[in-house]
């Protein structure tokens, strides 16, 4: 088969300006619980993308693990590549792709390490073995094998037995919005896209063109 040849027609849905939410995070908080009572695989899944001090980008998935009114949260290890980019620049975008429900949301802003206490409040309720993991794993780095992660995971659960602190290099991170964009596939490639921009302390809902 030719991959040029792979199309798909969007049908299921629609988006405009007067059944959507004056504000984003309501939007948004709808369409993620649509997805999570749809059973879509992994709906808390999300793409982060950084930008290094090269310029180049990358991207990876994520979990988000929680947001409000301050923002969108995930944890991760601040030494790994994601976290040595946002040290060098603060800011970054997050996409959400719910293939079966044919919509996807897209966030921008600035990031920031949420407090001490939130991210030692989330670590302790994870289960032991992935405590256990944000120690044995360093995340990013060369390795010479599988073995060192193993290895590393047997040393750690000897030393921290059922209590693991959690580790200097691993915590949390809140992307603090301030452009979101709904996308909801339409027929003929005639997509609904609303884009939301911060305008003083209101939100400017947009329409763009797909």
């Amino acid at each position: 088969m030719n991959i040029a040849d792979l199309r798909k027609s969007y049908e299921k849905a629609e988006l405009n300006e007067n059944a959507s939410h004056a504000d984003p995070l309501k939007q948004f908080e709808q369409w993620l619980q649509e997805a999570i009572s749809s059973e879509v695989p992994e709906p808390n899944a999300m793409t982060l993308a950084t930008v290094a001090n090269n310029l180049r980008p990358s991207t990876r998935v994520v979990l988000i693990k929680g947001y409000d009114d301050r923002g969108i949260v995930w944890y991760t290890n601040y030494d790994s590549q994601k976290g040595q980019e946002l040290g060098g620049n603060p800011f970054a975008a997050l996409q959400f792709h719910w293939v079966e429900l044919e919509r996807v949301v897209r966030i921008e802003g600035r990031v920031e390490k949420v407090s001490a206490e939130e991210s030692d409040a989330y670590f302790h309720s994870r289960p032991l073995d992935s405590r256990i993991g944000a120690w044995a794993s360093p995340q990013s780095q060369v390795i010479d094998g599988r073995t060192v992660l193993v290895t590393n995971a047997a040393k750690y659960a000897a030393q921290f037995m059922l209590q693991p602190p959690r580790p200097p290099h691993w915590g949390g991170y809140r992307l603090v919005p301030d452009q979101w964009q709904f996308w909801q596939g339409r027929k003929s490639r005639l997509h609904d896209r609303l884009r939301y921009t911060q305008d003083g302390g209101d939100w400017l809902r947009e329409r763009l063109a797909p």
